[in-house]
């Protein structure tokens, strides 16, 4: 039942962001409520800190790879800029046309307190946790992954026509929509199975939250700066 108490609070956060509300503001507030939510949740189960990696312990051991990853994103994400191939990935739609506020905002509150808070806190914590408990690693692993590959369905709904890379994979016209979200899905499987393992080694969840902060985040900022400075021509 606490399970399921978490997965119908998801559900009803998914449909709030992505069909009801709509404001930047309002992202953040539903995602914070939720999140405590989730925690009390956690707590009726009988988690402890130390169960989501978030005791004075796992954060500390979380710090410690807090460079290491956010280092590795920058790294990659120069390259995919330096090399032709990869520079279809910058141009997206969601981020091209924001203004430096609207990036800042996204990249330093949206994201953080929203997209990587909800979502590590619910996935890598709350529900690998209970599910972990019960059935033990590997179970918690696959069924955490699989339901953030599905929590991505309904935001990865215009993803061919908002990423020219996405877009010419598969097509930018509505025959394209399926296929792409479906990539997109099993993308994010793949992705919460690495938070998921990271989460595992780390001990804390402080380190699936800094890759994903980082891959979002800055994401955000290499795509609208390379657009003004280095695609522009």
């Amino acid at each position: 039942m606490p399970i399921v108490c978490v997965i119908a609070v998801l559900a009803a956060v998914n449909v709030l962001n992505n069909w009801l509300l709509r404001g930047q503001v309002a992202y953040v507030v539903v995602c914070v409520a939720a999140t405590g939510v989730l925690l009390l949740l956690a707590r009726r189960d009988g988690l402890t800190l130390a169960d989501l990696g978030l005791d004075a312990a796992g954060v500390r051991r979380g710090l410690r790879w807090v460079p290491l990853l956010t280092g590795a994103v920058l790294l990659v994400l120069v390259l995919l800029l330096a090399v032709p191939a990869g520079q279809d990935v910058f141009r997206d739609a969601r981020a091209v046309d924001l203004s430096l506020g609207q990036v800042l905002w996204r990249a330093l509150v949206r994201v953080p307190f929203g997209t990587v808070l909800l979502e590590e806190t619910a996935f890598r914590g709350v529900l690998w946790a209970m599910i972990r408990r019960r059935r033990g690693t590997a179970w918690a692993t696959a069924v955490s992954s699989l339901l953030f590959g599905l929590w991505h369905l309904m935001p990865s709904r215009g993803l061919n026509r908002s990423n020219t890379a996405v877009g010419e994979v598969f097509g930018g016209g509505s025959a394209g929509v399926v296929p792409a979200v479906t990539a997109a899905i099993v993308a994010m499987i793949a992705a919460g199975a690495v938070l998921c393992e990271l989460r595992r080694r780390s001990g804390s969840l402080l380190s699936p939250a800094a890759l994903h902060w980082a891959v979002n985040g800055f994401s955000y900022a290499f795509t609208w700066a390379a657009n003004r400075w280095w695609l522009a021509g």
